[in-house]
Parts: C-alpha cells; sequence; structure tokens
C-alpha cells in the first residue's frame, strides 16, 4: 500500500507546478487550503453515507470508493502543507501494540 501512497503522493508534488486549469489536483492548490479542507469535509461525509447504506444492505464497491476519496483529498492536503505521507504512516506505525485507550489517554491534552 505505501507503494500507491508514494507514488500518489510523487504525482500531487508534481501538480504543484501545474496549471490550474490542467489538472484537478493543481485547481485544488490554486484554491488554498480552506477548499482543500472543504472536499476532505464533503468526503468524510460521503464515506460515513456509503458505510451506513453497506450496513442497509447498499453497495460494498460504493464506501471503497468513499474512502478512496477521503484518502485522495488527505494526501492533498498533506501535500499542500509540505506533510510527508510517510510521517502518518510513521504515527501509525509507533501505535502498534499500544491500546487505543492508552494511545488516547498519554496525548497531550489540548
Amino acid at each position: 500500500m505505501s507503494d500507491v501512497l508514494s507514488q500518489l503522493a510523487v504525482t500531487l508534488e508534481q501538480r504543484k507546478s501545474a496549471a490550474a486549469d490542467e489538472s484537478y489536483v493543481a485547481s485544488l492548490y490554486a484554491k488554498g487550503l480552506n477548499k482543500i479542507l472543504e472536499k476532505i469535509g464533503e468526503e468524510a461525509t460521503e464515506v460515513i453515507l456509503a458505510a451506513k447504506d453497506l450496513e442497509n444492505g447498499g453497495s460494498r464497491e460504493e464506501l471503497v470508493g468513499e474512502v478512496a476519496d477521503l484518502w485522495f483529498h488527505s494526501m492533498v492536503a498533506l501535500a499542500q502543507l509540505d506533510v510527508e505521507h510517510s510521517e502518518v504512516l510513521d504515527c501509525l506505525a509507533e501505535r502498534f501494540g499500544l491500546s487505543g485507550l492508552e494511545e488516547k489517554a498519554s496525548r497531550a491534552p489540548k
């Protein structure tokens, strides 16, 4: 999976120099972080709806597609902010072997 994410990260980085009228990702970059975050919110809502639909006999492919859209737009946000996707993968790896309750309790209060 990380190969796919690595390939996507390279493509997203390349799109930073593309013209906004030539690339969907470049158009998101041109519109700025707020637009990218708006797309993440839309995709998260679509994931929720697709998951609820699947639970009630809906399409598994629909849920998978919506999660892919959410991951994609999250990767666009990371690229916009110059955050490597490997940092997220490292964070997840650090959590292996740690209870979710322990991990949550170890976070500093916001």
